[in-house]
């Protein structure tokens, strides 16, 4: 789909499907755009394997990308050109996904769903299939959005390379480049040696950046470069390495919100939204609450669940998801308490933290010490859990690998 930005023309977009576009003022353009700067056969755009190819045809204020002027250029959907004063859009055509019929079968590469809304989605994932565009997930936490990125690279031309996790919101601000991009050795405190960063681990397959929205406004550029120009620079050194990755991104924010407050840059979440597909919440879709829950108990061993048991995890109204509802599964196969049955485990929590609790002492204190004693065995059960498959264990915690494994370091947990 090409669309001229902020000037007057005529049509409004054009379906690039097959053959070529042509962008100027003259007449005979295929879109014709009123604006001086722009010369009368200004652009020519045509589809290829690999995205758009962008040629110049002699225009006489020239055609940019990334405030370099170009000749010719296979440009990625979601790009965006300049033409003299002029931007134009580049995008995916995403109207026939927004009316996409329910999937007939439910589920989809190891997604569980009935309820329309699930169908719905399943059935865009399966017309994506093969396809290497940049597709953004929103949704609510909990709700799934890993998953259906696993899918989503199971699914792709891609599925035979890796699948590399950044949970952008579990990073420290300092080491955000980093974590994407890599560095060497010496090029800052505690860089003691080079480190290969997530693009360049999920080359020649697929880069999820979950909570992509809490990235931080000045990193935000280094990524657009590296999206567009498919190459990175890992922090401290000179040279650039090219990276061919296939994006994933979801996040739990309003996107469009976070550009019309200027706490997200309106060109990278063009970039990631090529596609952009809403994760229905698990109250949307109640139908899928017994076959999630007899889902979740069978991975502990438990076949099914009574009948009691999934009337009353289908009364709930899950805040967390899916992932509140895991865990409510896993409590009872574990205790065998139903979440309405929760305030009577608060009160024995309660109980508990009375008996330790010494108000002489500072609260910072108190609160660091049981913290840790909670991040403490959480994580031996955690590790228990997985039989010491600390990615696994990442899954399941939602939290990045690499950050888990510094915790399970730091209070020196050990593998069962």
């Amino acid at each position: 789909m090409i669309r001229v930005l902020g000037a007057r023309c005529s049509p409004a977009f054009f379906r690039l499907s097959s053959g070529s576009c042509v962008l100027g003022a003259g007449a005979s353009a295929d879109i014709v755009i009123q604006n001086d700067t722009v010369s009368r056969a200004h652009v020519e755009l045509s589809l290829a394997p690999e995205g758009v190819v962008v040629r110049d045809l002699g225009s006489r204020n020239g055609t940019f990308y990334l405030g370099q002027r170009l000749e010719k250029i296979v440009l990625g959907l979601g790009s965006r050109v300049r033409l003299g004063a002029v931007e134009v859009a580049i995008d995916a055509d995403t109207e026939g996904l927004a009316h996409e019929p329910e999937l007939a079968a439910s589920g989809y590469r190891g997604l569980i769903g009935i309820s329309p809304p699930m169908r719905r989605l399943c059935a865009v994932l399966h017309r994506l299939e093969g396809s290497l565009v940049s597709v953004l997930l929103q949704g609510e936490s909990g709700s799934g959005k890993e998953l259906i990125a696993r899918a989503i690279h199971e699914g792709s031309s891609v599925h035979r390379g890796p699948l590399v996790v950044v949970n952008c919101g579990a990073i420290a601000r300092e080491l955000v480049l980093s974590e994407l991009f890599g560095h060497r050795r010496g090029s800052f405190t505690g860089a003691i040696a080079d480190r290969q960063g997530a693009f360049e681990a999920a080359d020649g397959g697929t880069l999820f950046l979950d909570e992509v929205g809490e990235l931080p406004l000045d990193v935000q550029p280094a990524l657009l470069r590296a999206l567009e120009a498919g190459e990175v620079q890992p922090v401290g050194s000179t040279e650039t390495r090219r990276v061919k990755v296939r994006i994933v991104a979801a996040t739990n924010r309003d996107l469009d919100a976070e550009v019309r407050a200027s706490r997200f840059r309106e060109d990278l979440f063009y970039r990631l939204a090529v596609v952009r597909l809403v994760v229905p919440p698990l109250r949307e879709r109640r139908e899928d609450i017994p076959l999630l829950a007899n889902h979740f108990a069978a991975s502990t061993g438990l076949p099914n669940l009574p009948p009691e048991a999934l009337a009353s995890f289908s009364a709930q109204t899950w805040p967390g998801n899916a992932r509140e509802l895991r865990n409510a599964v896993q409590a009872f196969v574990a205790i065998g308490a139903l979440p309405g049955q929760a305030t009577a485990l608060s009160g024995e929590l309660a109980s508990a933290i009375k008996k330790q609790l010494d108000v002489e002492r500072p609260y910072a204190e108190l609160k660091e010490q049981f913290l840790n004693e909670f991040t403490r065995v959480y994580l031996e059960r955690l590790l228990a859990r997985t039989n010491g498959n600390q990615s696994e264990a990442a899954r399941i915690s939602g939290l990045d690998r690499s950050y888990l494994g510094k915790m399970i370091g730091r209070f020196g947990v050990s593998k069962p």
